[in-house]
């Protein structure tokens, strides 16, 4: 196993190589160069370049070839490591299911009002095909829980949006399965209910009604929410039989698959950071793998800092803290190669941080919040001429009402969002913001916190968007 100084080297020669293949804008086929090349340009060992390699082949943004004319080569990638590494990271943060029904009520809207306006023929066929195959449900079948909800997310044609809602549905997917019904025939009347609440929904976005769209989407949602909250047994369960891998899963994917079957087992057993998952010995007859598969594994745990290897005696797979930022460089990675607009960005963001400060206007008494409204009321100096350290400010601000508003999810979707239009900037060679953009933007947050702390949501609301709008010219 590499030592932890040569895992990080390998994950920035990683970020390096990421970010030349978002400069090539994404010349699928292209060879970024042989190993051998690569090693000499990085001046590292194969060891380390090889891990490199690894991490950015988990990306799924370029593969390694070898033979006459092989090399690192760009590919275009999927959502898949994305969407499960985050999902992977929100268990261990302990996602609550209120946290994710609020998400679904804050994004799933949006999606619903975006498809009305933007739907095609191929959409309506796609929405329609979906609508037939859950009539065809029958009891003993898979139940069709989340098909309908990602095909709509598609219809919005935006790519933040499709993404998120993936991650929200794949959580939800989780939740349900845990759920219980008390006989077969309430089973089936809620699935017709949903088939009844997605044939309306369906309705009104192929008639372009954008509004009665958004609102059968809320209902619907605040349906499910019922629901789940009724049937949900209100906490994880806590252990499950070791899985194996099956044969299908493909020889490269091995390692991938089994990072994230071990961050499943994880998490629903609910382990304690600090301790002892297993040792390799234990680990390798439990899962039934290769040590080459297994320590690939390991490689990719410790990447997203889901656990690490500790040698010596007492060690083994160690349990460890979540840390957010290898989730957020892997979705905006990907959401790089989607090449959202600046509305895409916009609306999605819009929507999560008037929710955020919805939120915070209701937890005003609480010392927290004060502490935070005091500390964004510090005077700018008005000579300093300090841009760098105003500019950061502000996405501070930002970021530290997500994190009051307490929604782990929207939390996470919205500093994936700052990181895309921190790539954005730092691509674009775009000019900075002048200080009297700056002032304004510590006077617009003056108001916001004015409004946060009489209570007034309605004029928190409007001063966030108003902000948001009027920082848009200089964020993008």
């Amino acid at each position: 196993m590499s030592t932890g100084r040569e895992s990080k080297l390998a994950a920035r020669i990683a970020r390096d190589l990421e970010a030349e293949i978002v400069r090539r804008a994404w010349a699928t086929g292209e060879s970024l160069g042989s190993e051998h090349a690569l090693q000499e340009r990085f001046g590292v060992s194969r060891s380390v370049l090889r891990e490199a390699v690894r991490l950015v082949e988990h990306h799924q943004v370029a593969r390694m070839r070898r033979g006459p004319g092989g090399g690192l080569i760009i590919c275009e990638p999927d959502a898949g490591p994305a969407t499960r590494a985050v999902v992977i990271y929100l268990e261990h943060l302990g996602t609550t299911l209120g946290d994710l029904l609020n998400a679904r009520l804050v994004l799933e809207p949006l999606a619903a009002s975006l498809a009305a306006e933007r739907i095609d023929e191929a959409g309506i066929a796609r929405l329609r095909a979906v609508l037939a195959g859950e009539q065809e449900w029958r009891p003993g079948l898979p139940t069709p829980r989340d098909e309908f909800h990602i095909a709509l997310a598609e219809q919005s044609k935006n790519p933040v949006l499709q993404l998120f809602i993936d991650v929200l549905m794949r959580l939800t997917t989780r939740y349900a399965m845990q759920s219980r019904t008390d006989t077969a025939s309430e089973a089936i009347e809620a699935l017709d209910r949903m088939h009844i609440d997605h044939s309306e929904i369906v309705a009104a976005v192929t008639s372009g009604d954008s509004a009665q769209a958004k609102m059968l989407s809320e209902r619907h949602i605040e349906a499910v929410t019922a629901w789940l909250q009724r049937h949900h047994p209100g906490t994880v369960s806590r252990r499950r039989k070791p899985r194996r891998l099956t044969a299908e899963v493909p020889p490269g994917k091995l390692g991938e698959m089994l990072a994230a079957t071990i961050g499943d087992d994880i998490a629903a057993g609910g382990w304690q950071v600090g301790s002892v998952f297993g040792t390799e010995t234990a680990l390798l007859e439990r899962y039934r793998v290769s040590r080459a598969v297994f320590r690939e594994a390991v490689r990719l745990l410790e990447y997203h800092s889901i656990a690490h290897m500790r040698r010596g005696p007492g060690g083994g797979l160690v349990i460890a803290k979540p840390q957010a930022q290898a989730s957020i460089d892997t979705i905006a990675l990907y959401l790089q190669y989607r090449d959202p607009s600046r509305e895409d960005l916009r609306c999605v963001r819009d929507a999560i941080e008037i929710d955020n400060v919805a939120k915070v206007v209701k937890r005003r008494g609480e010392s927290e919040v004060a502490a935070f409204l005091a500390a964004h009321r510090s005077d700018v100096d008005e000579t300093s001429g300090d841009v760098s350290d105003a500019t950061a400010e502000e996405f501070r601000f930002h970021v530290g009402l997500a994190q009051l508003a307490g929604n782990a999810l929207l939390d996470l979707f919205l500093r994936i969002i700052v990181e895309l239009f921190r790539r954005h900037w730092t691509s674009t060679g775009q000019a900075p913001p002048t200080w009297a953009d700056v002032l304004a933007v510590h006077h617009a947050h003056l108001r916001i916190a004015d409004a946060i702390e009489a209570g007034d949501d309605s004029l928190a609301r409007y001063r966030v968007r108003r902000h948001l709008d009027a920082a848009a010219s200089w964020w993008l």
